[in-house]
């Protein structure tokens, strides 16, 4: 733990001096190709940033936000796009860090009132069904089907993501006192994969991909297609791209060779969700949402379980993990332990 500490203090001093820089020196430099051979040397630290832990979480966390997350947004950045752009007029170095490598999105516009009691209740929410995972893996995973394990596993996931938003959204707004984007959008609501990628799941990396990957990709079509059918090729371009970030995550999250499992799943979904657009603008009709929304979140869960979940408990990482999520409850509760101790201690001595 005492390793894995020092090895985070290392990656965030990197992290930071390396994103001063840009603030301070790079964004000075005109936008495009040169900006970008700058930026190089960045890009390519943060992509192994993650080899610094040997913890899965850990890993896996950094190589979300910093390896795809910073270097999407440091590549719009080198084209003075995105979050870190100088357009509005340039912000803080501690919003430009924080834009950076957080997974947030921050609201345009006049800034509203925030009510941060739906934040709290989802938060407790989140909470308490990590805390109901955690039980059911440890006293009943031996009755339960392996299916059913890798289920219960992927809402565990799920969870762990709501709450990595959750905690990035909080710190910015505690850093900065901003107005954020949602994060996401009750995707169990979605009525399409369309809604589902597009509107609902993940909308931080949904903001990302579409300035890199889509938006170029459906201008480059324009010139070869008719503007109703530029869009196919940009989907699926966009969804061939997410699955090969995924796969690098997964890369650092299990440590073992890529099965290409993770990005055939969304190789899937990215062909039906190009044919599914493709059906949208062919025919008028449409599903009742009390049968669209069944099948949609039953395709994600099926290929969920079918493809995206297999390499990470076939290599043992989700054991691993939920072991390394006890180790650290452990170490936190000897550490609350010794504070009523600590404290007697001082006051004897005074």
């Amino acid at each position: 733990m005492a390793s894995e500490i020092q090895n985070l203090m290392k990656v965030c001093f990197s992290l930071l001096s390396s994103l001063s820089f840009c603030y301070f020196v790079v964004r000075k430099i005109p936008k495009g190709f040169f900006r970008l051979l700058i930026l190089l040397p960045f890009l390519y630290l943060f992509t192994f940033q993650p080899l610094n832990f040997t913890s899965p979480t850990l890993r896996s966390t950094s190589a979300f936000l910093i390896t795809w997350l910073a270097n999407f947004n440091l590549l719009l950045f080198s084209f003075d796009k995105g979050p870190l752009s100088s357009h509005p007029p340039p912000k803080s170095l501690l919003r430009f860090i924080c834009e950076a490598f957080l997974p947030i999105k921050v609201k345009q516009g006049c800034p509203s009132e925030p009510n941060s009691t739906p934040t709290i209740i989802a938060f407790a929410t989140n909470c308490f069904l990590s805390a109901l995972v955690l039980y059911i893996y440890l006293y009943h995973k031996s009755q339960l089907h392996p299916q059913i394990m890798m289920a219960i596993y992927g809402c565990y996931i799920y969870l762990s993501l709501e709450l990595l938003f959750a905690a990035g959204a909080t710190t910015a707004r505690l850093l900065l006192g901003i107005d954020l984007e949602p994060q996401s959008n009750k995707p169990y609501l979605a009525t399409s994969l369309q809604d589902f990628w597009g509107r609902r799941w993940n909308l931080v990396v949904s903001s990302i991909l579409r300035p890199t990957i889509y938006n170029p990709v459906k201008q480059i079509s324009m010139c070869v297609l008719d503007q109703k059918w530029a869009a196919v090729p940009a989907i699926l371009a966009t969804f061939i791209v997410s699955g090969l970030m995924h796969e690098l995550v997964f890369y650092y999250f299990t440590s073992c060779n890529p099965t290409w499992e993770v990005t055939w799943f969304f190789i899937l979904h990215g062909i039906c969700t190009a044919v599914e657009v493709a059906a949208k603008k062919a025919l008028s009709w449409r599903l009742h949402p009390a049968i669209s929304c069944p099948l949609t979140v039953g395709f994600v869960a099926v290929t969920t379980v079918w493809l995206f979940l297999p390499p990470i408990v076939r290599s043992g990482t989700d054991v691993r993990s939920f072991n390394e999520l006890l180790a650290l409850l452990e170490f936190l509760r000897e550490k609350i332990r010794h504070i009523p101790m600590l404290l007697s201690m001082n006051t004897y001595k005074q």
